[in-house]
């Protein structure tokens, strides 16, 4: 059992204490659920009232609430922030970093460049050319093909797929199951066939970027896909060919993106959006959960476009009128012209 007192977190991350500095917590955990060893916080204010009868042994809040807390407290200006931190500072604590070296039973290709520093995995691929920098991190079984680049410090859960010249830059998370470099879905019809078009380009990622488990991130057909510096994929996300995602954007599960679409920085598309190909979306833009984006979005803003949810018979009825909202339009503007 790890455990670290309310002043060592203090003196690491900062924060207002009110209480023991030598009072011990063992977990960090939500406030309902709470007991005397552990720390938990208070960020969204409909939690507010279990303040009152959470059983933490410090709770980190705004300086405004500490008051209500009958607990030890840590006062902050952002106590998610402060939370995303201590859970940083916790796993560095706990958990055990993954050996240096390379594993006997992972295969490395002569002219491939592991870092001393690096680790390899239990039957991990690196393949030729490719180069793994310092303290990078090669989960078992993954593989790394050709010419890729796992940047300094970037970790790669087990049975992660990074294709052929395929980079990642530094810090990055890449959950089990990624693809990163699969072919992109090109075709040429031809006399009722298609035709396959070989993908030539690669993919790019910058620094800091995270990428969730099962996402698939094809290489483009002829320029690169490129992901930018901070980015944050969920799972099960599908980013198409030649897709470009600008800085700090942020996606949730299930989103796809559709080839040769530009999304800028600091974006959030919701769960299950949809986004059409060689579309432009501006930086700034919030896209809602389920909707789908069918055209260009060139302001900043919040966006949405999903049909109200309703019981199937109204639902039934209102797409069978929304079905017939151009023929009115027209009769409404032929009567205009009539009573103009």
């Amino acid at each position: 059992m790890t455990a670290a007192t309310l002043g060592e977190i203090v003196a690491a991350l900062g924060g207002e204490l009110t209480g023991d500095p030598q009072q011990c917590v063992t977990r960090i955990g939500p406030l309902a659920s709470a007991d005397r060893s552990t720390l938990s916080f208070l960020a969204n204010p409909r939690y507010r009232a279990q303040l009152a009868s959470t059983q933490a042994g410090c709770v980190i809040v705004s300086p405004e609430v500490r008051g209500e807390a009958r607990t030890a407290t840590i006062a902050t200006a952002d106590p998610y922030l402060y939370f995303a931190r201590l859970t940083q500072w916790w796993a560095r604590r706990t958990r055990v970093p993954a050996a240096a070296g390379v594993h006997p039973t992972a295969v490395v290709e002569e002219g491939a460049q592991v870092h001393p520093d690096a680790s390899v995995g239990a039957l991990a691929f690196v393949g030729r050319g490719a180069r793994v920098e310092a303290g990078a991190v090669v989960g078992a079984q993954c593989h790394v093909g050709a010419g890729a680049v796992i940047g300094e410090g970037t970790r790669l859960a087990p049975r992660v797929v990074v294709g052929e010249g395929c980079r990642l830059g530094a810090r990055c998370i890449v959950q089990p199951g990624a693809v990163i470099g699969g072919d992109g879905f090109g075709f040429a019809p031809h006399e009722g066939r298609w035709e396959k078009i070989e993908q030539l380009g690669a993919v790019r990622i910058g620094d800091d970027v995270e990428i969730g488990a099962n996402t698939c991130i094809d290489r483009g057909a002829l320029d690169d896909t490129v992901i930018e510096d901070g980015v944050k994929l969920d799972n099960l996300i599908q980013i198409a060919h030649n897709v470009r995602i600008g800085a700090h954007t942020a996606m949730a599960g299930c989103v796809g993106i559709a080839g040769s679409a530009t999304i800028g920085a600091h974006c959030t598309i919701g769960g299950a959006a949809m986004i059409a190909g060689h579309l432009e979306i501006a930086d700034h833009v919030h896209v809602s959960a389920g909707s789908f984006v069918s055209r260009s979005i060139r302001q900043p803003g919040h966006y949405t476009g999903v049909f109200p949810l309703d019981d199937n018979a109204s639902w039934e009825k209102n797409a069978a009128t929304l079905r017939q909202l151009h023929r009115l339009r027209e009769r409404v503007r032929e009567l205009e012209k009539k009573t103009g």
